[in-house]
Parts: structure tokens; C-alpha cells; sequence
């Protein structure tokens, strides 16, 4: 699309931690080998009570929630699914590939008709987060139809304290999924969660088959979940970034509408030229055909790149 950018380019389409957690040293023996169940075992339980969830029986670790979105659509008979909207667009693929047909929605009472329930919380792209007691109570609407309500907690690590609900999974009809990659910086890594009650849990597994998460990804994510001083020494500087950010989106006469702290959403009638501008200038920004005025800025890396951001932004005053 720009042949003739500078490089290298600065890509800030995805919501990606850039500062990722620190890899430990590996041990030959982890590629040398099958992954251990008692590994899988080991990391469900550092897993749960990272998350909340009630136990090790509630967690399947998987190689990334990508790979779980069509699995958890197939927990419910072919019907009718909702998923609210605007959200990540791999959902209604996913879901469609499960061969339910597909509405999106736009206010959570909506979502209590369905067979099937979607919510992205917080919602990528724009933060939105729908209250824990409003998905409960969608959740209770389903249970005697035998629906499903998937909550994708993606950004969970980011979200508001009480937002999730990996700690209700035990009601049975819930299931969360948790991304590991997109916090801790590590995404290659394909590294994700399932939580739920341990009868989904186990269909998902069956679903996903044996040795389905890497060993050497069974290890960093272990270390990296225990890692808590790591984790609240992260979550302050995304905080500290994303303010920043703000201030430079800002200042360049932008309208930040949303987002979360790995992730900001802004809003403009000339988004798709100002997309167009920063890719000559070698940035790479997330646009929305469904949403022209919108583009998702992540955060820069580097000292230099927050640098070329404020350069070519200043280039359309």
C-alpha cells in the first residue's frame, strides 16, 4: 500500500503489548519432548487463580483464543447467535463456521434472545465494558434454553477490578476467554485460555485434541503468570503510555472516544486520509470499514517512535 514509507514501519494496528514480558532461558528438553499433561495441569491451576477462576478443572490453556472461537460457538446446536457490536469481525466468522446464523446487536437485552451470546469485554476497539451484573443476567436467560454466553476477556488484564467473569464460570453456561499473548507482548507465543464449567472444558478439550499448547509455551506462560510484580509494574506504565498517547492524539486535534490502556480509539471525518498519511510516513494504524471515522492507534515502542508519531501528525496541522 506505501512502497515508498521509511522504514522500518512503526506498526500500531494492534493492541499488543510492546514491551513484552522478558522470555526465561529454555531448556532443550522442552522442544526435545511431547508437552506433559501434568504441564498442562500445572499451568491451568497458575492459570486459575491468575484469572479467578474457581479451579484448575474451570481452565484449558489452548494455543490462543483465536483457535477457541469457533469451539465455543460449537458448544451450542446450530441456532440463532448475537453478538454485540462493533467488535472483533473474527467472531461472526467464527461463529458462522459453526453454522449458527448471525446478528450483531447493539444493546446487551438483545443478546437475551440469542442461542448464543458474544461480548467482547472490554470491547476492542472502543473499551467498552458491559457490567458484570448485565451479562449475569444475560447468562441466567439462556440457562433454561441451554444457551451459552462467551465473553471474550481479551484485554482482561487491562479491565476495570469485578469486570470479569471468570470467577461465575461454575454457573454453567458461561465460558471466558483470556488472551495471554496481547499483554504480555508475547503473541508468537500462542498462548490462550478457556474458562468454564469443567463439562465445557472438557468438550473443548476433545475439540482441540492432544498436545495442543507447546511446551516451551507452557513454560514462559507459567513463569509469566506467577510474575505478579511484573504484571502491576506493567499495568502502571500501559497507564502511563496511554495517557501520553492521548495527549499526542489530542494535540494534534484528534477526538479520542475510547479504548483501553493497550489500545486507543479515535474519531474523525478524515480518518481515511489521515490513515492514507501516516502510512506514506511508514505508521501502520487500524481503520474500520464499517466504522470510516474510526482508527485504533496501539502504542509506540520506543522513544524514536513516539517521535515519527509526533512528527507526522504534526505534518496535518
Amino acid at each position: 500500500m506505501f512502497p515508498d514509507a521509511p522504514e522500518p514501519f512503526i506498526d500500531l494496528s494492534t493492541g499488543i503489548n510492546p514491551h513484552p514480558y522478558p522470555v526465561p532461558g529454555l531448556s532443550p528438553a522442552l522442544f526435545e519432548r511431547l508437552p506433559d499433561r501434568a504441564d498442562v495441569r500445572r499451568l491451568a491451576a497458575v492459570a486459575a487463580q491468575c484469572y479467578g477462576a474457581p479451579s484448575a478443572e474451570h481452565v484449558l490453556p489452548a494455543p490462543g483464543t483465536q483457535i477457541l472461537l469457533p469451539q465455543a460457538a460449537m458448544l451450542v446446536p446450530p441456532g440463532c447467535a448475537a453478538i454485540l457490536r462493533t467488535t472483533y469481525a473474527e467472531h461472526r466468522r467464527a461463529t458462522s463456521l459453526a453454522e449458527h446464523s448471525v446478528t450483531e446487536v447493539s444493546t446487551a437485552d438483545q443478546l437475551r434472545r440469542a442461542d448464543l451470546a458474544i461480548v467482547v469485554n472490554p470491547n476492542n476497539p472502543d473499551g467498552r465494558i458491559v457490567e458484570r451484573a448485565t451479562l449475569l443476567g444475560v447468562a441466567k436467560d439462556l440457562r433454561p434454553r441451554g444457551g451459552v454466553l462467551v465473553v471474550d476477556e481479551s484485554f482482561g488484564d487491562v479491565a476495570p477490578p469485578g469486570a470479569s467473569l471468570a470467577g461465575d464460570v461454575g454457573r454453567g453456561n458461561i465460558v471466558v476467554l483470556r488472551s495471554f499473548g496481547k499483554f504480555y507482548g508475547l503473541a508468537g507465543l500462542r498462548l490462550g485460555f478457556a474458562l468454564a464449567a469443567p463439562n465445557l472444558v472438557g468438550h473443548l478439550d476433545a475439540m482441540l485434541g492432544p498436545w495442543a499448547v507447546a511446551g516451551p509455551a507452557l513454560f514462559i506462560g507459567e513463569k509469566a503468570l506467577v510474575d505478579g510484580a511484573w504484571k502491576l509494574q506493567t499495568i502502571a506504565r500501559l497507564t502511563e503510555a496511554a495517557a501520553r498517547l492521548d495527549e499526542v492524539l489530542t494535540n494534534a486535534g484528534l477526538e479520542v472516544v475510547g479504548g483501553t490502556s493497550l489500545y486507543r480509539l479515535t474519531r474523525s471525518p478524515k480518518a481515511e486520509q489521515l490513515f492514507a498519511q501516516l502510512g506514506r510516513a511508514g505508521i501502520l494504524v487500524r481503520r474500520f470499514s464499517e466504522e470510516p471515522t474510526w482508527l485504533r492507534w496501539g502504542l509506540p515502542r520506543s522513544e524514536n517512535e513516539w517521535r515519527r508519531l509526533s512528527d507526522a501528525l504534526s505534518s496535518r496541522k
